[in-house]
């Protein structure tokens, strides 16, 4: 999904969000929260705290669409649903293509959940329970937490490096899951030339050379099959997966449904808890997609909460 389909996506999920007072939101929002740098460059959130009610518990908003993310692309209309019923947000922005690539776009996000998972008691929020969505991309991305998120390193320099990127609920739309079948069994999409235009800069793999010091592409078939494996959350379902929800359209013309279809097939014979949810008739975004999010945030009412929780 390229930028200008992100705003599109992000318009329709800001359609049913209730009016409030110009300038009074029902939440504080921190923005530009440095979780990490690469190269150099910051990578920011923007945290979102309820002003009352607050349940003690976070969701992580991936903000990407076709892989791209800018800190204007965080929208509050995706946001309020979550703050109004407690939950304290952290709009993620990642490493953007053109610049990086999927598998650089996955550590950010990582990183992300560790830099949370770190500061949890600062943001009062319980560490070990934490929520994750987004849509397209930003499906993908969370889809790789819940699957592909890991221990930290107890042997890193950096505290929030030592810390797990774990997951404990995902909840995504349209998100694509398997490079290496994607739309039919063995259609491979390893090649950035594989992909629409719109999003080949992200699959422009290159390396550096330890000897040249230069980015060299990456042109072996083995390892770029490698890459789309491991960018494939679909690759990495086992049977501790967090509970996972995905709506998806079942006339999407970008990320076929069959995308969904395969991991949660995938899920259940994990026996992983998942709901798939279609959408008769809906290609990438619908002009309901409000509403249907907030069917999120009751995923995460269901999974987050604790049994008994008065909140």
């Amino acid at each position: 999904m390229p930028r200008a389909s992100l705003l599109v996506v992000l318009a329709a999920l800001a359609g049913f969000v209730p009016a409030t007072r110009a300038g009074d939101p029902p939440y504080d929002r921190k923005e530009d929260v440095i979780y990490g740098r690469k190269y150099g460059t910051a990578l920011t959130m923007d945290v979102f705290t309820p002003r009352k009610d607050a349940n003690g518990l976070g969701v992580i908003v991936v903000v990407s669409g076709g892989f791209f993310s800018s800190h204007e692309a965080i929208q509050p209309a995706f946001v309020r649903p979550l703050t109004d019923r407690g939950y304290t947000v952290f709009s993620v922005v990642h490493g953007s293509q053109p610049r990086y690539t999927v598998n650089e776009i996955v550590a950010d996000m990582n990183r992300a959940v560790r830099f949370i998972r770190h500061h949890a008691k600062d943001y009062g929020i319980d560490p070990d329970r934490l929520g994750v969505c987004g849509a397209s991309a930003g499906g993908h991305l969370s889809l790789m937490l819940g699957t592909a998120g890991g221990p930290g390193n107890p042997r890193a320099n950096d505290p929030v490096d030592r810390e797990s990127s774990r997951v404990q609920a995902v909840a995504c739309f349209f998100p694509p899951t398997d490079f290496l079948n994607f739309g039919a069994p063995g259609s491979r999409k390893v090649h950035a030339v594989d992909h629409a235009p719109p999003f080949r800069a992200a699959f422009d793999y290159r390396e550096l050379d330890p000897k040249t010091r230069l980015w060299v592409k990456v042109t072996d078939e083995a390892r770029l099959e490698q890459i789309a494996r491991e960018i494939s959350p679909a690759h990495h379902v086992s049977k501790d997966d967090p509970p996972t929800l995905i709506i998806h359209g079942d006339a999407d013309p970008l990320v076929p449904i069959q995308q969904s279809q395969i991991i949660v097939e995938k899920f259940k014979e994990a026996g992983v808890e998942c709901k798939l949810v279609v959408k008769t008739g809906a290609g990438h975004g619908w002009p309901s997609m409000g509403k249907d999010s907030v069917a999120f945030v009751d995923w995460f009412d269901q999974h987050l909460k604790a049994k008994g929780d008065p909140k």
